[in-house]
C-alpha cells in the first residue's frame, strides 16, 4: 500500500487529537471529578462516558481476539463509514470504488461528503473478480468497500477475490463483515497484521440483538486507529450503549445460540419459499436473511405492508428486479408469513 501519509487526508493528519483531561488521566485513580463542567447531582448519569470506551473494548478483545490498541467503537457501523470517508478521502478529488449492489450507506456518506462513488456491478451469481474492481480505480481512488456477506443478496464474496484486492490495492480496502456470524467463511479480521490498508466493520446491530443501542466496531492497525480517534467526537459513544454492550459482552454464549436458531429457521424458511407458486428463485445465503425472486414483488410487498408484515422492495435495485429481502423473525413470524403468503393470488 502507499504510506499512510499519502492516503490521508492533509489537514487531518496534521490534525492535533482532542485530548480531555480524563483521557491525559485515564490511568490515574482520580476521585474527584470538577474538570467537565457537569451537575454533581443524579448520578451516574451526570456524568460523560468514558471517551476510549475502555472497559467495553477490554470484553471485546477478549471475544473477537484483537488488541484493543486495533478497536474503533463508534454510533453505529455509519460512523465508521463517514469517517473513512472524511479521514481518507478529498471532497471533489478523490473517489471510492464498490460492488453493486450493496450495503447503500457507503453511497449516502460518498454523497454527504461529496467524493465520487464508483459502482462495479456483480454477475448474476453476486459475485465479482478482483479484476474488476481495480480497473475501475485511478490515481485518485483512496477506498474499495466490499460487504460480505454482501447486503442485498446475503451471500458471501468470493473470499480469494477479496484478498487479491487487499493485495493489490494501494488505497484503503474496507470489508464489512456486519452478517459474518452467520457465515461459515473465515474472517478478515484476523488478517489485521498482514494487511495494514486493511479495514474490517463489525457490528452488534445484527448477531448480538442490539440494534437499538447502535453501536459500530471497526478493526484497523493501530496507525488508522490513532486517526480515527483524532477525528471522532470525544463522547461519541454514550453511557447506555457501552453499559448494555458491555452485559451483552458477559453472555456471547446466548448470542451463539440466537445464530444458529437463525441459521435453522433461515434454512427452513428458504424451503418455504421455493415451494411457492409466487416464488421463482430463492438466492443462497450466508447472513440473516434472504433474497428471493417474486413473480411480482411490488404486489407482494403491498399484499404484505397491508396485512402487517413488513419485508424489503428490493425492486428498483440493480439485479434485484422483482425480488424480496426477508429478515429471519421468530418462528411464530416465520409461520405467520409463510402462511399469509400461501394464501395469495395474483
Amino acid at each position: 500500500m502507499k504510506d499512510l501519509q499519502q492516503l490521508v487526508r492533509e489537514n487531518i493528519w496534521l490534525l492535533p487529537p482532542y485530548s480531555t483531561a480524563r483521557t491525559q488521566f485515564s490511568d490515574s485513580d482520580i476521585k474527584v471529578l470538577l474538570d467537565a463542567n457537569e451537575s454533581p447531582f443524579n448520578s451516574p448519569y451526570n456524568r460523560y462516558p468514558d471517551p476510549l470506551q475502555r472497559l467495553l473494548k477490554t470484553a471485546l478483545s477478549k471475544i473477537k481476539d484483537i488488541p484493543i490498541e486495533n478497536i474503533f467503537l463508534g454510533n453505529g457501523t455509519d460512523e465508521a463509514i463517514d469517517m473513512v470517508c472524511r479521514v481518507f478521502c478529498r471532497p471533489r478529488i478523490d473517489n471510492v470504488v464498490a460492488i453493486d449492489p450493496t450495503y447503500r450507506m457507503y453511497k449516502v456518506r460518498a454523497d454527504v461528503n461529496d467524493i465520487e462513488y464508483r459502482a462495479v456491478s456483480l454477475d448474476e451469481k453476486f459475485q465479482i473478480k478482483a479484476e474488476q474492481l481495480l480497473a475501475a480505480t485511478d490515481e485518485n481512488t483512496k477506498v474499495i468497500w466490499i460487504c460480505s456477506p454482501n447486503d442485498p443478496s446475503g451471500n458471501n464474496i468470493n473470499r480469494e477475490e477479496v484478498a487479491k484486492v487487499i493485495k493489490s490495492f494501494e488505497g484503503i480496502v474496507v470489508v464489512d463483515e456486519a452478517y459474518s456470524d452467520f457465515s461459515t467463511q473465515k474472517t478478515f479480521r484476523s488478517e489485521l497484521y498482514n494487511h495494514p490498508n486493511l479495514i474490517v466493520l463489525n457490528t452488534l446491530s445484527k448477531a448480538w440483538g442490539c440494534a437499538a443501542i447502535p453501536l459500530g466496531v471497526a478493526f484497523a492497525s493501530k496507525e488508522v486507529i490513532d486517526i480515527f480517534n483524532k477525528v471522532k467526537f470525544p463522547y461519541n459513544v454514550n453511557t447506555f450503549t457501552q453499559r448494555k454492550a458491555l452485559e451483552m459482552m458477559h453472555h456471547p454464549y446466548q448470542v451463539f445460540d440466537w445464530v444458529k436458531m437463525i441459521i435453522q429457521s433461515r434454512e427452513i424458511m428458504m424451503e418455504s419459499f421455493k415451494a411457492l407458486p409466487v416464488c421463482i428463485r430463492v438466492f443462497p445465503s450466508d447472513a440473516n436473511f434472504f433474497l428471493a425472486k417474486m413473480t411480482d414483488a411490488q404486489a407482494i410487498y403491498e399484499y404484505l405492508a397491508k396485512n402487517g408484515f413488513l419485508v424489503t422492495n428490493c425492486a428498483r435495485i440493480h439485479l434485484c428486479e422483482d425480488c424480496l429481502r426477508i429478515t429471519i423473525g421468530t418462528r411464530r413470524e416465520n409461520q405467520a408469513l409463510m402462511a399469509l403468503l400461501r394464501k395469495y393470488n395474483q
